[in-house]
């Protein structure tokens, strides 16, 4: 696995934003390159960089350990990297101005409080939104794109469904940029679509 390039952004759209803005999400199907993607930018922004990982450890999962390895094999070794499971939003109070975060994923955040209840999870949604508008520092926060395929069979994968949707539309109301990446090319949404209307 080669590690992050740190070269310019080839088919950025020139629209007068500013290639990293304070918020960006960067969504897509798994192995699209959204992860690659963030790191791109995060490399690029020539800010200190700080890798908030919110996947469970799972020690006995050599599946899971091998697709824990082949990220930080891409990782440039300054980087700050915090294994932050399910306090992202703690982490996240705790960043600085001049810092760069990248948050890898809010699917894995969502996975954490699986098991809450729809009171506990609205608390944490709460918190996790409290928290991204109060933090100093830039954020690029990847997402998982989840609803593309078949409906869930069971009841817990609906519900994760569900809370990760719910939770994309809320965050990336919020956003200044949002990136979908697939297929291993990077589209600005912004630049591309308008805004859905909310719920009446």
């Amino acid at each position: 696995m080669v590690a992050v390039e740190c070269t310019a952004v080839h088919g950025a759209p020139d629209d007068g934003k500013p290639l990293l803005p304070r918020l960006s999400l960067i969504s897509g199907p798994a192995g699209g390159g959204k992860s690659r993607w963030a790191e791109h930018l995060a490399c690029r922004s020539g800010r200190p960089v700080v890798y908030l990982a919110t996947g469970p450890l799972l020690p006995e999962d050599e599946s899971w350990q091998r697709r824990l390895d082949r990220h930080r094999r891409r990782r440039p070794a300054d980087w700050d990297c915090r294994e932050v499971q399910g306090d992202l939003a703690r982490e996240l109070r705790l960043l600085r101005a001049e810092q760069i975060a990248l948050v890898d994923s809010l699917g894995t955040w969502v996975a954490a409080w699986l098991e809450t209840s729809p009171l506990h999870w609205e608390q944490a949604c709460c918190e996790l939104l409290a928290a991204l508008a109060a933090t100093p520092a830039s954020l690029l926060l990847v997402c998982e794109e989840i609803s593309w395929g078949v409906v869930p069979p069971t009841a817990v994968g609906g519900r994760f469904r569900e809370r990760l949707a719910g939770l994309q539309q809320l965050v990336g109301r919020r956003c200044d940029r949002s990136w979908l990446v697939l297929q291993g090319r990077a589209l600005d949404l912004h630049a591309l679509g308008v805004p859905v209307p909310g719920e009446s």
